[in-house]
C-alpha cells in the first residue's frame, strides 16, 4: 500500500513512512490515527524545525478520472497514488432532469416563478458546473495532501494533445519534432480518440498502427482527420484500397469511421477548457509548477516500461521525472466525488409532479448521510453482527448501513461509532489487486 502521511502534535507534516512503522507508533502509543482517508496518523509530540524529503505533487487531469501521485525527485519513490472520479456527468444529468421538470410546469401553466434566464449574464471566463466540479475536485485534493505531506513542487499535464504540433510539424521547430518526441502526441490523440481498438475488426489489446483512411498513393493527406488505427492484418488487407471500396460490404461500419474521423474528442475539449482555470487555481497556492503534455507523459512511461494506469501516468508528467520511478507495493487510494447530498426538497416523479417531501435538517442523532461508521449491534436485532459502511441517517434514530456486503437495514443509532465523516467523496481501496469499498 502507499506510505501514511504523518503529523507532528501541532500538525506539521513530516516524512510519510512506511505501514508497518506507522502501526508500531500506534501500537506502542506514541501516535493516534488523525485521518482514514488518506490514512494519517497525528505523534504525540511537536518537533521544532523537523528535516523532511521534499516531495514533489504530480496531476494528470482527465475529464472522468484524475491521477495524483507524490514523487520523491530525489530517489524517485512513488510514496502515495490516487486515481479521482469526478462527477460531471452526474451533474449534467441533474441539471437536465430539473431543466425538464421546470419546462413541463410552464407548460402546463402550473402557478410558478417566472423565467429569468434573459436577464442573467454570465460572468466572463465562465464554465459550466460540470466542468467547474472537476476543477475543485483537484484543487481539494491538492490542499488536502499539502497538509498532510511536505509538498514544495507541482507537475501538471496542461494540455492533452499538442493540437497545432500535429497540424504543423515544425510549429515547435525542426529538432523539437524530429527528437526522441516526435509522433507521441499523434499516437496517443488517435488512441483516445479510437478507444485503443482497430477501427475495422474492432479488436482490442493488439498491436496497432497508423492507417490512412484515403491512401496516401490516392494523394491523401497526414491530417489527423485523415487517421486511424488499424491492426496489422486490417492494414494489409486494406493496402491502398480506397475506404468506399474495402468496406462497400459494410455500409454500417463505413458511415460510422467516416463520422468518427471527423468527430471531436469530448473528453479532450472537456480537459482543454479547464486547463488554465485549474492552472490559475493550483498556481494561486504558491507551489513552483511545471508544466507538460501528454506526448511527453506517454513517453516517459514508454521508456521506463510501465504500464498504463492514471496515477502512472501522474508519475510520469513533466520533464523533471526521475529516470527510474520506485512503484513497487504502491496500491492507489480510489477517489469517487459523490457530493454532499441533493438540496432539492420536493422530489418529483418522471412527469414532474411532486410525490415526496424532504426535512431542512440534514443532520440526525450526531450523523448525516453519507458518514462512514462502525456499527456492534448485539443479539435480539434484526441487524445483529459487525458492520462498517455508509449511513442513511433518518430521525427515527434507525439507520441503514451500505457495507460490501449490501445493504443493513434497522441499526439502532445507539450502537454506531463514527469512523470518517462525510466529506462528499467515497473510498475504494485496491489491495491484493481487488477493489473494496471503505
Amino acid at each position: 500500500m502507499s506510505h501514511v502521511c504523518v503529523v507532528d502534535a501541532n500538525k506539521q507534516p513530516l516524512d510519510p513512512v512506511h505501514p508497518g512503522r506507522a502501526r508500531l507508533l500506534l501500537s506502542q502509543g506514541k501516535a493516534a490515527v488523525l485521518k482514514r482517508f488518506p490514512f494519517t496518523i497525528i505523534l504525540n509530540v511537536a518537533i521544532d524545525a523537523p528535516v523532511v524529503e521534499e516531495l514533489r505533487i504530480k496531476i494528470d487531469p482527465g475529464s472522468k478520472t484524475t491521477g495524483i501521485a507524490l514523487v520523491n525527485d530525489q530517489s524517485g519513490e512513488v510514496v502515495f497514488a490516487a486515481e479521482l472520479h469526478h462527477r460531471g456527468a452526474k451533474i449534467k444529468e441533474a441539471l437536465d432532469d430539473r431543466r425538464a421538470v421546470r419546462c413541463s410546469r410552464r407548460r402546463r401553466h402550473t402557478r410558478y416563478r417566472k423565467a429569468r434566464w434573459q436577464n442573467r449574464r454570465r460572468r466572463e471566463g465562465w464554465l459550466p458546473p460540470s466542468l467547474t466540479s472537476r476543477i475543485s475536485n483537484v484543487l481539494t485534493w491538492v490542499k488536502r495532501l499539502r497538509n498532510l505531506c511536505p509538498i514544495t513542487a507541482m507537475s501538471i499535464e496542461l494540455v492533452k494533445f499538442d493540437m497545432q504540433a500535429m497540424e504543423n510539424p515544425d510549429i515547435q521547430g525542426w529538432e523539437y519534432q524530429q527528437g526522441t518526441l516526435a509522433g507521441y502526441e499523434l499516437r496517443e490523440y488517435l488512441l483516445e480518440k479510437w478507444n485503443r481498438m482497430c477501427a475495422y475488426c474492432g479488436k482490442g489489446n493488439v498491436p496497432l498502427q497508423v492507417e490512412h483512411i484515403v491512401p496516401r498513393a490516392n494523394n491523401g493527406t497526414h491530417r489527423v482527420s485523415n487517421l486511424t488505427l488499424a491492426c496489422e492484418k486490417c492494414n494489409q488487407a486494406k493496402g491502398t484500397q480506397d475506404i468506399k471500396d474495402f468496406l462497400k460490404k459494410k455500409p454500417a461500419m463505413l458511415k460510422h469511421i467516416l463520422a468518427q474521423a471527423k468527430a471531436p474528442l469530448n473528453d479532450a475539449a472537456a480537459v482543454n477548457a479547464t486547463r488554465w482555470e485549474l492552472f490559475r487555481g493550483v498556481q494561486a497556492l504558491g507551489l513552483p509548477i511545471e508544466c507538460g503534455s501528454g506526448g511527453l507523459t506517454k513517453y516517459n512511461r514508454t521508456i521506463r516500461e510501465l504500464p498504463k494506469t492514471h496515477w502512472i501516468d501522474a508519475a510520469c508528467v513533466g520533464q523533471s521525472t526521475p529516470e527510474h520511478l520506485n512503484i513497487t507495493g504502491i496500491s492507489p487510494l480510489l477517489i469517487t466525488a459523490t457530493g454532499y447530498g441533493n438540496r432539492q426538497l420536493c422530489g418529483v416523479d418522471k412527469h414532474g409532479f411532486p410525490k415526496r417531501h424532504r426535512q431542512r435538517k440534514k443532520v440526525h442523532h450526531g450523523y448525516q448521510t453519507g458518514d462512514l461508521v462502525r456499527a456492534v449491534v448485539p443479539e435480539g436485532f434484526a441487524a445483529a453482527g459487525r458492520h462498517v459502511g455508509r449511513v442513511l441517517a433518518r430521525a427515527t434514530g434507525s439507520f441503514d448501513l451500505r457495507t460490501a456486503r449490501g445493504r443493513i437495514e434497522g441499526v439502532p443509532v445507539r450502537y454506531c461509532r463514527p469512523l470518517h465523516r462525510n466529506d462528499g467523496y467515497s473510498y475504494h481501496s485496491t489491495r491484493g489487486g481487488n477493489s473494496s469499498p471503505l
